[in-house]
């Protein structure tokens, strides 16, 4: 016979057993839904965070003298100087006190590290670094190209020359040589044209003139005609195959003409002076061209001597720029063409050979030429001729200047 005591507690079990079923089966239902979700969209890896490399940092730090470059260019032409820097009339504070300033920085951490700025500018008696250099009262710099270039123009418009960045009136006299800057640039790095390799300024050109496996160079066989120009280093290899030296006196005889071409012009040039110092009657004048104006609408500049004697006459010296060009500031490149002039009449031809030379109270870099014109009670001025400047920049120094000497 079945116990009746067992029959609420079977049936309470059953009951209890349904419920957690139930429970289950609602719990599991948000479970796979979720584990449905998932299927269908994966959630991405976590990003790791970015580290920064040792040689990035490197790359990315930027050198001293590089942000020494940018402060110490010419205001004009965004380039380092190559010679002179001239400033318009306090100190190289800010420059030199941050760069002691970041190699004080360094020298805690590395006691060991070299500073070659700071041989640049010593005290005499105290070996540091001067603080007290002059410069612009704006501190801004020009080299000596950029320089001479406003001072050119300013002449050529008939106004006074100022700073490109302040506009500040500056001249010859307001302005100095920053030898400070001077030296900071010439211990500043410098690529190599040939092999790209960084060398300081003040030894750049000689490595690129002789050291340098990379210059461009001649085989020593160009004399007889070989062509062949390359690499420094590969001259061995191209001379122990060079053909030149194994042809015959026939097939290097046109090779030899331009040679004796060349050589009898430079012989020319100097018997038409040994011709010129034997004749009977032979002067020279150190003059001076000094700047005027036309009285055009549009005043034009030109160059003019005083009166000067020379074979019982009187001459005049006149010069203009660019061919006279109606505004000659809007050329990059400029040149001087000058002519003699005769002011006094004469009755019957004078042949005169003449040419402008540097002379003791000038520093006119020209390469002579003799020109010769008749002079006749007609014809009293001669054509211009282009004064034989080495380049633009010589020009533009000599525009810059109040006069120009010459003899």
């Amino acid at each position: 016979m079945a116990d009746p005591s067992n029959e609420p507690a079977s049936s309470s079990g059953v009951a209890e057993q349904v419920a957690a079923t139930a429970a289950a089966a609602v719990i599991a239902a948000p479970l796979r839904e979720e584990h449905d979700k998932s299927e269908d969209f994966h959630e991405p890896d976590k990003k790791r965070r970015r580290t920064v490399r040792a040689e990035d940092a490197a790359k990315t730090e930027q050198k001293l003298e590089h942000r020494l470059g940018g402060i110490l260019c010419c205001a004009v032409c965004l380039d380092l100087p190559r010679a002179a820097v001239y400033q318009s009339i306090d100190p190289l504070r800010s420059i030199f006190r941050a760069t002691l300033h970041r190699d004080e920085m360094v020298a805690r951490s590395n006691p060991r590290a070299s500073f070659p700025l700071q041989k640049i500018n010593p005290g005499r008696l105290c070996g540091h670094i001067l603080l007290d250099t002059r410069q612009c009262a704006n501190g801004h710099l020009m080299c000596a190209g950029c320089f001479t270039h406003v001072l050119a123009d300013a002449r050529l418009r008939d106004e006074m020359a100022t700073c490109p960045n302040c506009r500040i009136e500056i001249s010859k006299t307001t302005a100095s040589r920053n030898l400070a800057v001077e030296k900071a640039v010439s211990e500043l790095p410098a690529e190599c044209q040939y092999c790209a390799k960084e060398f300081p300024r003040n030894s750049l050109e000689h490595h690129e003139e002789a050291m340098c496996e990379e210059r461009i160079s001649s085989c020593k066989y160009s004399r007889i005609g070989c062509p062949w120009r390359g690499p420094n280093h590969e001259i061995p290899e191209h001379e122990s195959h060079c053909v030149h030296p194994h042809r015959t006196g026939a097939d290097v005889m046109e090779a030899l003409r331009e040679i004796d071409a060349r050589t009898l012009e430079e012989r020319r040039l100097y018997d038409n002076v040994f011709d010129l110092l034997s004749y009977e009657k032979i002067t020279f004048n150190d003059l001076q061209m000094k700047p005027y104006r036309t009285d055009e609408f549009i005043h034009k500049l030109f160059y003019e001597t005083s009166r000067f004697g020379a074979f019982n006459n009187q001459w005049v010296v006149k010069a203009r720029i660019n061919s006279n060009q109606r505004d000659p500031t809007q050329s990059s490149e400029r040149d001087i063409t000058y002519q003699l002039i005769l002011k006094t009449k004469t009755t019957y031809p004078l042949p005169v050979y003449y040419l402008i030379l540097k002379g003791p109270f000038g520093d006119m870099k020209v390469h002579p030429r003799i020109h010769r014109f008749e002079f006749t009670e007609q014809e009293n001025e001669s054509p211009y001729f282009t004064l034989p400047l080495p380049d633009t920049a010589e020009c533009n120094r000599l525009l810059a200047a109040k006069a120009i000497s010459f003899r």
